[in-house]
């Protein structure tokens, strides 16, 4: 199992599912939006609509107006601008967008972006120096500077008016800055405060434009909008759903010669339809792996470029880079992962690691990897010379900033979100720090171990619900991605009919049967030795749908998220009924399954009359074994269990220690009356899929 934990949402009734249904969605995404708690036509549509109606105001900003005040004096008196940006995807999206927002503005414009391990993250005097020397008179920040207090003063004694354009969260000092829009600030009141730095680039954009031509601004920039947000792993909801969803749309039709070769390098061609994962999977970490080796230029120059040629050299370019960073990566976490395999406590309740020589562009994902790995936070920190820049990523939802907020009195800086941030420290405090954060982790977990989870929308009841149209119905509820996941659902007691390892050992290709039907399935990252899979047994799956298409033909396609190994089918009609009892949540399929006919009740009232002596009978695991037993040979545990809690709920049997009663009422009993008889019908009828 990859996750210690499948938690399964509680679904909605039928009436729910039927309003959407009518409302004109499909079974499937009826399914996932009500367990989502978007259970009325009404809240469906809100989260679904994806037009220009969901655009906020960009004056609704705290500090627009004073920005665009500030830009458009800069352009119209000449003065040379910046825009200063960040390394990362987020970053190099929002300065290439403002570079040429500006540029298109009139405005004398240049563009840069600090040296990931020279310079490290966003505002610093050295830069500031240097663009003072050029003769710029108004930075412009985007995805940074909202920390930058000590540099946006030294800016200013310098004769440079810095604007600042961000969405990290505060601290409690805000740069003394001409004008700082950031959705985040706790005075702003703008409706959705989830933009990514690139999301208020645009927004800024779009204020320097006319009313009318806001428009005009986001089909030239959209896309670039929709890469950074998906890759700074923004919410997908609200204006981001809307932005991100027709920023592909502009995607797959881009203009910009240097992201259409990037496209083809990342196996998307010419004509095809980007998707959130095109930019997780395939754009974004070969523009990231520019950042991470010092070369964000390069990555900025390829979005910028209007050249075809060029466009396709920096493209290759990219690609070369992000398979060096893929091996430095994987260099370093084999070394925490030995380190870790032979000290397991320092997997425990946080890792904290420090080391010489590590590169600073590529600890984040090692650390990303590291939390997933062994369930917990991980903060990773690169040494030289007594100095550590150090980068962290979360786990179960531990609040990285909140942490590096209580832990500031031992940093030199910090700053991110809840989930990724980064931190510099000096190399005497990182034993403090490391017992400051396992104080914190503990504190929040009550010194339980972390576990890891996958949230269920819903569960299979039968697998004819499983065509192309249905499946191919959920990609309205895209783009996926944080707040808005990928539907996952739950199909339990799969038969493997064949399992093989696919490219090169690195993949698990199974075909799995139920209800009379077959299915193909994919579990990436996992083969059949680790998951200690083989023909014949049975499986409860966790997946997504998903379409296929080889050769012409398209097939339903189950892309495994998780697997384990399926109870006996007496294990798991007796688990299921001790869920009854205690009336937790059965869904249909399981409800089924305990529900006897009026034939289970006469054939175990047979069989009780048949071995009651003198009206008494012992009873045990033999008599439920004999009990269950039906004609055909198979065994019924469940419905027997829910036959004899009935009877005994309606006076027909008594149980007294280890003897059963038969009691033979002169009146006829009506045993759907029970109250656990009720229960059964009810969920056999209004149950979600």
């Amino acid at each position: 199992m990859k996750y210690q934990r499948w938690d399964l949402r509680r679904p909605a009734g039928s009436a729910a599912r039927r309003a959407l249904e009518d409302a004109g969605l499909s079974p499937l995404c009826a399914a996932v939006l009500c367990a989502r708690g978007m259970d009325s036509p009404e809240d469906a549509a809100r989260f679904l609509s994806s037009g220009s109606e969901r655009f906020h105001n960009p004056f609704l900003l705290k500090d627009m107006d004073r920005a665009v005040t500030r830009i458009r004096s800069a352009i119209g008196g000449g003065e040379l601008i910046c825009v200063y940006g960040d390394y990362d995807v987020d970053g190099i999206t929002a300065t290439c967008l403002l570079t040429e927002a500006l540029a298109g503005q009139g405005g004398d414009v240049v563009s840069y972006i600090p040296d990931r391990t020279e310079e490290g993250y966003g505002l610093n005097p050295g830069a500031v120096t240097r663009l003072a020397g050029q003769g710029v008179k108004l930075i412009v920040t985007v995805d940074c500077g909202i920390t930058a207090v000590h540099e946006v003063e030294f800016a200013r004694s310098l004769g440079i008016d810095v604007v600042v354009t961000d969405h990290h969260h505060c601290k409690d000092e805000l740069p003394a800055a001409v004008a700082v829009v950031d959705p985040r600030r706790p005075d702003c009141s703008y409706p959705f405060p989830e933009l990514a730095g690139v999301g208020v680039a645009l927004k800024t954009a779009q204020a320097l434009a006319a009313p009318e031509e806001r428009e005009a601004v986001f089909q030239r920039f959209g896309e670039l909008a929709a890469i950074g947000t998906v890759a700074d792993v923004m919410h997908l909801t609200d204006e981001n759903r809307a932005l991100v969803r027709q920023g592909l749309e502009l995607l797959g039709r881009t203009r910009r010669p240097g992201l259409r070769a990037l496209l083809r390098e990342a196996g998307l061609e010419s004509g095809g339809h980007p998707t959130a994962v095109t930019i997780g999977y395939g754009l974004a970490p070969r523009i990231n792996a520019a950042g991470r080796m010092e070369q964000a230029m390069v990555a900025l120059e390829l979005l910028l470029t209007q050249d075809e040629e060029r466009g396709e050299a920096l493209a290759a370019t990219l690609c070369r880079l992000n398979r060096e960073r893929q091996a430095i990566e994987l260099d370093i976490y084999e070394q925490c992962a030995a380190l870790l395999e032979a000290q397991p406590h320092l997997a425990a309740p946080a890792i904290v690691l420090a080391g010489e020589g590590w590169h600073q562009g590529v600890v984040g994902i090692v650390a990303s990897r590291l939390a997933e790995k062994y369930s917990c936070p991980a903060f990773m920190i690169c040494l030289e010379h007594g100095q550590g820049k150090g980068s962290c990523r979360s786990f179960g939802g531990f609040n990285l900033f909140a942490a590096l907020e209580q832990c500031a009195h031992l940093l030199e800086g910090y700053g991110g979100h809840e989930m990724a941030a980064g931190f510099t420290i000096l190399e005497e405090n990182i034993p403090a720090f490391r017992e400051a954060v396992y104080r914190l982790v503990t504190l929040r977990t009550g010194g339980e171990p972390m576990e890891s989870a996958i949230d269920v929308d819903a569960e299979i009841d039968c697998c004819t619900q499983l065509t192309a149209p249905q499946v191919e119905s959920l990609s309205g509820l895209e783009p996926f991605g944080t707040g808005n996941p990928k539907p996952v659902f739950l199909l339990r007691g799969a038969c493997v009919l064949s399992c093989c390892d696919v490219g090169g050992g690195r993949h698990l290709k199974m075909k799995l049967r139920r209800d009379g039907m077959v299915l193909d399935a994919i579990y990436f990252s996992a083969n059949a030795a680790a998951c200690g899979v083989a023909a014949g047994e049975r499986l409860d799956v966790l997946f997504t749908p998903q379409i296929n298409e080889f050769r012409g033909a398209r097939s339903v396609q189950l892309q495994l998220c998780d697997l384990r190994p399926a109870p006996t089918r007496a294990q798991l009609e007796q688990e299921l009924f001790q869920k009854l009892k205690q009336g937790e949540r059965l869904s249909r399929w399981e409800a089924g399954l305990l529900l006897p006919s009026r034939q289970d009740f006469a054939r175990l009232w047979r069989f009780l009359e048949h071995n009651c002596v003198g009206g008494w009978m012992e009873t045990g695991p033999s008599l439920l074994r004999q009990a269950a037993r039906q004609p055909d040979g198979r065994c019924a545990y469940g419905r027997t269990l829910v036959c004899l809690h009935v009877m005994g709920d309606r006076g027909l049997i008594r149980v007294e220690q280890d003897q059963l009663y038969l009691c033979r009422p002169e009146r006829k009993v009506d045993l759907e009356q029970a109250a656990m008889m009720r229960r059964l019908r009810t969920l056999t009828e209004d149950e979600t899929i």
